[in-house]
């Protein structure tokens, strides 16, 4: 991007504490020596000293086997200064998965019911100053049939798993009770190139007992953090919370575009007595228009822009979703650098870093709650829906947190309200889809509400939510890829009303196996050729790109996640749709397939080059680039120079020698020489020439020998039938032959099992 580290120096600045602004506000981490106790997958206890964030479910949710759920206590001492007696001390909580009860001093300050959101209890009530105060928390992350999500295919990683902080404000503050918002609200009113009109709704928290005079100040700061309006007035605040709120206008404003040009105001308010600044809060301003069409697709700022996006589970290897700050940046970086423009932070409310990430990025996020559905027996016995008032009371509260708690971000256009919900008739979930889409328009209805479907376009749901997307994997689960367009043109044509997206595509794919033959793989076994997972994206994008009218695609997924149901490709407990493995190391190939087409930059990349060892002395050399044009080498040889198309080039039977064989490409553009290497094996030792030969044969005898199976059988049992006129000795020879042919047709079974593993094919 365009000078990040000007806007990223901006940020830290802004949020770093400023002691002259704002002398009564602390914000103060509490991270290190914690002591944990909690059970473990072997059934012993865990009795530690650990430091946040933390999940008791690092390694065993990762290992294919069902992870330990259940209970693990948290308890931290600490020091509340004497000079805290006229202030009032909050905690926060970033995430604790799944519920979380907190105690100070052994009183009980409340329970939080949800995984994926922050929370904030006050303290003040319970603390001793000058002393030692002692917090404890239970989490816990067993299944509760009132707390959605109820299923998954993903981990629900059980710990305090997000940053904690102790928050110090002075008795009339800026309030953090407003379900964990930043207390400041920025509500666009009308925006064009012109002027931007907004109302600014700050929560004040008065806890004197008594009405309270102070003066709310309004700094709006552009991107370099020059001041372009101040203003000042002042607000008697009631005991307890109220609201301030004043209406603004900027004249032509600078346009929040996306990845073209993310451009951030910063909005400062400040809480100020006798002309000091006693409380303040900074929060991130972009102005954009959009809008989508159901025919033409979706519009940023007037112009058409089609959103090629990624979707993101927030666990990584060996960390679960522990995360740090530095993870999340990476996760952006590769994002960023692959050329996605948009982002769905799937299934939940993720950590408040990843918005501020795609506020910063230009990346249009489609953000949701965790309402996450199946077919009933996939996962577990329950469809993921609840009918029962605690369950929708909880629904209502998760989507509530996540839109308050992340109302300012630009980045996010989309609220979604459910993902592969089911809809059956004596249980049907609609009247909840309805109640969920009025409460996101009331909170916020600048934005669209979005819904991700595994339904047939029929179905009743989808048309609540002014937007709709379908989770389809054609080519992947079922059928081919090209069907994806067959559907999109029925679902239009049958539906013109609809904003039509894809909210997931995608398709396995492991570094270590590999496949010469293009052929669906089994995708709840192995191997899951990562030739196969490139071939598949490839040729969504020919479907997504003829129809513009498709307001955006999301592939699933961005990363390898941990998902502890599954059974399939190199490793279990491991969903392996990623562009990037799960440890973030390695990019597979279809990384660099998108790169190719979504990323200015220029791209040059041998695909299969991990298929290090091959068997066959012709094969296919595909290469994906962004360039003019492309020359191959091989062992020195030009094979010819190609111009890439949809930023692949093939150059189909390239004959390999025994041995090492040097694959080498070029290309050039404006003025500079890009290449790239790798090494492939011609090995024919143990015969593999020969076994490669009768492989062929093999396929033509297989074909035969079913068809003798299929004849004999028949034969077999015409001949039992009719005992009296069918001599015996043919029975005996049909049934002979027949039980030859079985055995001959489970040894060509075992061969070429055996074949696949050894030749990749």
């Amino acid at each position: 991007m365009k000078n990040l580290f000007l806007p990223a120096l901006l940020l830290a600045l802004l949020f770093a504490p400023d002691l002259s602004l704002a002398q009564d506000r602390q914000v103060i981490p509490l991270t290190d020596r914690w002591h944990f106790t909690g059970g473990s997958v072997a059934g012993t206890e865990i009795d530690d000293t650990v430091s946040l964030p933390h999940t008791w479910n690092a390694t065993d949710a990762q290992e294919g086997i069902p992870y330990y759920r259940g209970e693990g206590i948290y308890e931290k001492t600490f020091t509340a200064p004497a000079d805290w007696r006229d202030k009032r001390v909050f905690i926060r909580f970033d995430g604790v998965m799944t519920t979380a009860k907190v105690f100070l001093n052994n009183h009980l300050l409340g329970e939080h019911k949800g995984g994926y959101a922050a929370f904030v209890f006050e303290l003040t009530p319970h603390l001793e100053y000058g002393k030692e105060n002692t917090l404890k928390v239970i989490a816990n992350n067993a299944y509760n049939p009132d707390i959605p999500p109820l299923l998954g295919d993903f981990n629900l990683y059980g710990g305090i798993y997000r940053p904690v902080h102790l928050i110090v404000v002075p008795k009339v503050c800026i309030s953090p009770l407003d379900y964990a918002s930043p207390g400041i609200y920025l509500v666009p009113l009308q925006v064009s190139g012109s002027s931007a009109e907004l109302n600014i709704k700050v929560r004040i928290s008065n806890a004197t007992g008594r009405d309270e005079t102070r003066s709310v100040s309004v700094t709006v700061l552009d991107a370099e953090g020059h001041p372009v309006l101040s203003q000042e007035e002042a607000y008697t605040a009631p005991a307890g919370e109220s609201t301030w709120s004043k209406k603004i206008t900027l004249p032509h404003p600078h346009l929040w575009n996306g990845r073209n040009d993310p451009y951030l105001y910063h909005v400062r308010i400040g809480l100020l007595q006798d002309g000091r600044i006693t409380d303040s809060e900074t929060q991130p301003l972009g102005l954009r228009i959009f809008h989508v069409d159901p025919d033409e697709g979706f519009f940023l700022n007037g112009t058409h822009l089609a959103l090629h996006g990624v979707s993101r589970h927030q666990d990584r290897y060996n960390k679960g979703s522990a995360l740090s700050y530095a993870d999340h940046r990476q996760d952006m970086d590769l994002i960023v650098e692959m050329g996605a423009n948009a982002l769905r932070l799937a299934h939940y409310q993720q950590a408040g870093a990843m918005y501020d990430l795609a506020d910063s990025n230009g990346i249009v996020v489609w953000a949701e709650i965790p309402w996450v559905g199946a077919p009933a027996g996939f996962l577990s016995e329950t469809n993921g829906y609840e009918p029962t008032e605690a369950f929708r009371e909880n629904l209502k509260q998760q989507l509530t947190e996540l839109i308050r708690q992340n109302f300012n971000h630009p980045s996010i256009l989309f609220w979604s309200i459910f993902n592969e919900i089911q809809n059956p008739k004596e249980e049907s979930p609609v009247p909840l889809i309805r109640e969920l889409n009025k409460l996101a328009k009331s909170e916020d209805p600048s934005r669209l509400t979005a819904g991700a479907s595994m339904l047939d376009p029929g179905e009743n749901i989808h048309d609540i939510t002014d937007v709709i997307a379908w989770n389809r994997y054609y080519g992947w689960y079922y059928g081919k890829p090209e069907e994806m367009g067959t559907f999109l043109d029925k679902t239009h044509k049958d539906y013109p009303r609809f904003c039509i997206g894809i909210s997931e595509y995608g398709a396995g794919g492991s570094i270590h196996q590999h496949t010469r033959r293009l052929k669906r793989p089994d995708p709840f076994g192995s191997p899951h050729p990562e030739e196969w997972e490139s071939y598949y994206h490839e040729e969504n994008m020919k479907v997504f790109d003829t129809r513009p009218w498709v307001w955006g695609t999301f592939v699933w997924n961005m990363f390898d996640f941990s998902s502890a149901f599954r059974r399939e490709g190199d490793h279990d407990g491991i969903n392996d749709k990623g562009l990037v493995t799960f440890d973030r190391k390695t990019k597979k190939d279809a990384f660099y397939f998108y790169k190719a087409i979504w990323n200015d930059e220029p791209v040059l990349y041998i695909t299969s080059r991990r298929f290090l060892f091959r068997y066959h002395e012709r094969t296919d050399v595909k290469v994906y680039s962004n360039l003019p044009e492309v020359t191959l080498r091989v062992n020195g040889q030009i094979i010819g120079t190609r111009i890439p198309v949809n930023g692949t080039a093939v150059w189909e039977e390239v004959t390999l020698k025994e041995g090492n064989n040097a694959i080498h490409v070029e290309g050039e553009q404006n003025g500079q020489t890009l290449t790239d290497d790798c090494v492939w094996v011609l090995d024919t030792a143990f015969g593999m020439r020969q076994v490669s030969r009768i492989y062929k044969l093999m396929e033509h005898l297989w074909l035969i020998l079913a068809i003798g199976l299929v004849l004999l059988l028949w034969f077999w049992v015409k001949g039992w039938r009719r005992k009296q006129r069918t001599p015996k000795w043919k029975r005996i020879v049909a049934r002979t032959f027949f039980f030859v042919f079985l055995v001959l047709e489970v040894l060509l079974l075992v061969i070429k099992i055996i074949l696949n593993s050894r030749m990749g094919a």
